[in-house]
């Protein structure tokens, strides 16, 4: 986590220990839920090792994945946790996961602390809105296989890993229909 953040902002020794005091870590095992929807998130996690996926379920009763995380990003119902609403969503480990955490009350303390972290917090919430934007630009404008291409070009370590459903939902595609883009990929 502190990488993360020494890339945003270049913190002093005393502020880094400060996080440190602050920071809990936690384990999942593959298939563990950190989050389920209708609970309010009231933590930001960072994965050290692992992958973390965010769902929800459609009118149908569908599982529709809507977000992947990987090692070195983090993760969280940013809605739920700014608001303090219930989420919308669900938070599955798709793999054993270590992860460094961050609580509502944690990241207060370092707001308090000091303009460098509340910069930081600003910093962090403009990447995601960003990264938001992004993904809703790439179902208007891409196909399922240049989402797909994309994908294995940044993340392709953990495609394996990944269930072929829960890729599917992710990109918008049918199961069958990633299978032939996977074909045509590798």
């Amino acid at each position: 986590m502190k990488s993360v953040f020494q890339s945003l902002q270049n913190f002093s020794p005393e502020e880094l220990d400060l996080l440190d005091s602050l920071i809990t870590f936690r384990s999942l095992k593959k298939g563990q839920i950190l989050l389920t929807e209708n609970q309010v998130c009231n933590e930001i996690v960072f994965i050290e090792s692992g992958i973390l996926r965010s769902f929800f379920l459609n009118h149908k009763g569908d599982e529709i994945t809507n977000c992947f995380a990987f090692e070195n990003e983090l993760m969280a119902s940013f809605a739920s946790f700014i608001t303090e609403e219930k989420a919308e969503e669900n938070i599955q480990a798709l793999a054993d996961t270590q992860l460094q955490v961050l609580d509502r009350k944690a990241l207060e303390k370092l707001y308090k602390s000091g303009f460098n972290w509340q910069e930081t917090g600003r910093k962090l919430t403009e990447i995601e809105f960003v990264n938001l934007q992004k993904r809703m630009i790439s179902f208007q404008k891409l196909s399922g296989a240049q989402r797909y291409e994309e994908l294995y070009l940044n993340h392709q370590k953990y495609l394996q890993l990944i269930p072929l459903q829960y890729l599917a939902s992710y990109l918008g595609v049918t199961p069958r229909h990633l299978s032939r883009i996977r074909k045509a990929v590798l």
